[in-house]
């Protein structure tokens, strides 16, 4: 079992998208957060069996995720 860090940001339209910055382009999205959550779990899966078909390393996450807001002022 394997566990990674994944990144919900509500859609504009509604639902989310969902990354795990640990798997680079592992993306998914789903219309509620429950939905979104069972679609990243398969996506995760899915790339974790491509990598071992293919016969390449499964990437581990390295440490403790830290999010954070950065407030920027917009230039005028």
């Amino acid at each position: 079992m394997r566990t990674y860090t994944a990144v919900f940001e509500p859609a504009p339209e509604g639902g989310f998208t969902v990354s795990v910055p640990a798997l680079p382009g592992c993306i998914s999205e789903g219309d509620t957060y429950e939905e979104a959550l069972a679609n990243i779990r398969d996506a995760v899966e899915g790339y974790i069996a491509v990598l071992k078909e293919d016969g390449d390393p499964i990437p581990e996450e390295t440490g403790e995720p830290i999010l954070t807001r950065v407030i920027a002022h917009d230039p005028t």
